[in-house]
């Protein structure tokens, strides 16, 4: 009974922002996000393993459509066997990371009033970043059955780029000003360095082509707040 009436309560408040909604020109500079997903690292490791990743989000909304974020990010990698590895080797990495980064919608570039497809289109968006990650490896192989130690470090710390690609559900308030950002993303994290798996063996000994990477595909929400900002085009169109 008590679901009930909460369902019907928020059923309610929502189709009465959709009966009071106007077109808007405003949007607020403020944001905050959170969100959550499972990510895969692409290591030196052939097996690798799914986690989860979880990130809170501070943004500065250009625009509606040009939002910068400061994103700290926590989660964990893994892979290999110390059964099924030809090398036994095997890490467990638990991992801090601080991203700062700009996305681009192309509700920006386009003019879409009047389209269907343009006001479909207008939330897809794609972006870039930089930052640092800190790996700690909660477990690691570090010694093979002969004594070899595998070189690398437990602790660590690597610069990251983020590349991000997404679209954004907006819903919008009572002045019809973007309040809300439902987000899917697809976000691939390339580092420098090899850090993420812990482990550095020389190429001649282990195949190793390509910096450590690893890639998140997530679901988040964004809240927009603070006072209202005057934008060039009708932004709930």
């Amino acid at each position: 009974m008590i679901l009930r009436k909460l369902i019907l309560c928020i059923t309610l408040i929502f189709a009465e922002a959709g009966a009071y909604a106007q077109d808007s020109y405003n949007f607020s500079n403020w944001g905050l996000g959170v969100f959550g997903g499972v990510n895969y690292p692409f290591a030196d490791l052939k097996k690798a393993n799914q986690g989860k990743s979880f990130d809170v989000v501070a943004y500065y909304n250009l625009t509606p459509y040009v939002p910068l974020g400061f994103e700290i990010q926590t989660g964990q990698l893994s892979g290999g066997s110390i059964i099924t590895d030809p090398s036994t080797r095997q890490y467990n990495n638990q991992y801090t990371a601080v991203f700062v980064h700009g996305d681009y919608s192309l509700g920006e570039a386009i003019d879409y009033e009047g389209s269907f497809l343009g006001a479909i289109l207008k939330d897809l968006y794609g972006g870039i970043g930089v930052g640092v990650i800190v790996n700690h490896m909660k477990f690691i192989q570090r010694y093979d059955a002969r004594g070899y130690r595998f070189p690398g470090n437990d602790n660590s710390l690597n610069i990251g780029v983020p590349l991000r690609f997404g679209y954004e559900f907006k819903i919008y308030n009572t002045y019809g000003e973007p309040f809300i950002g439902l987000n899917i993303q697809y976000v691939h994290n390339v580092t420098f360095s090899e850090g993420l798996d812990g482990y550095a063996d020389p190429s001649s000994k282990f195949k190793n082509n390509s910096p450590d990477q690893y890639r998140q595909i997530q679901v988040g929400l964004k809240v927009n707040f603070g006072p209202a900002v005057p934008y060039t085009k009708k932004i709930n169109y």
